[in-house]
């Protein structure tokens, strides 16, 4: 049988970042909430979450570099909310914003997720932060549980 490597819902003894938008507010902070109560639901204690709140999307990637490169956690969840407006503004955030937090995951030796909405109406964000879509941030929180164990565990094989 081939060898297998797997993560897990594990947060215990691991500490993590959130990087959050504050623009739409209103939903971001709902993501947070949901984020956070992720962690520490899996067993982080609130004393390992750190949450940094930064302008926007478009400066997410920067700061999470900044957080990855400096307080040295073992996963940093990226946060914010998009509502598409009447000018492409929208898409050269959103794609400035998929694109930073992407490249700084893959360049890096800690797993950066991805929990930026990017909605059509402001009925889109609502479902996604807590609502009938679920929470997005405790999404986004889930998977960097897992891939923090998932790094971990391949980290040991080497």
């Amino acid at each position: 049988m081939a060898r297998e490597i797997d993560g897990n819902l594990i947060a215990t003894g691991k500490e993590f970042v959130v990087v959050a938008a504050r623009w739409n507010e209103r939903f971001g902070e709902a993501l947070i909430e949901g984020a956070v109560d992720c962690l520490e639901r899996h067993g982080a204690r609130s004393e390992d979450v750190t949450v940094v709140r930064c302008p926007g999307s478009f400066e997410l990637p920067q700061v999470a570099a900044r957080v990855s490169d400096r307080l040295d956690p073992d996963a940093v969840i990226c946060l914010g909310v998009l509502i598409r407006g009447e000018t492409p503004h929208f898409d050269y955030i959103a794609g400035e914003a998929t694109s930073g937090i992407g490249a700084l995951g893959r360049e890096g030796d800690l797993p950066v997720t991805y929990g930026v909405l990017t909605c059509d109406t402001m009925e889109q964000a609502m479902a996604r932060s807590g609502s009938k879509a679920g929470n997005k941030g405790a999404e986004a929180a889930e998977a960097a549980i897992e891939m923090a164990n998932l790094y971990e565990s391949i980290d040991e094989l080497a």
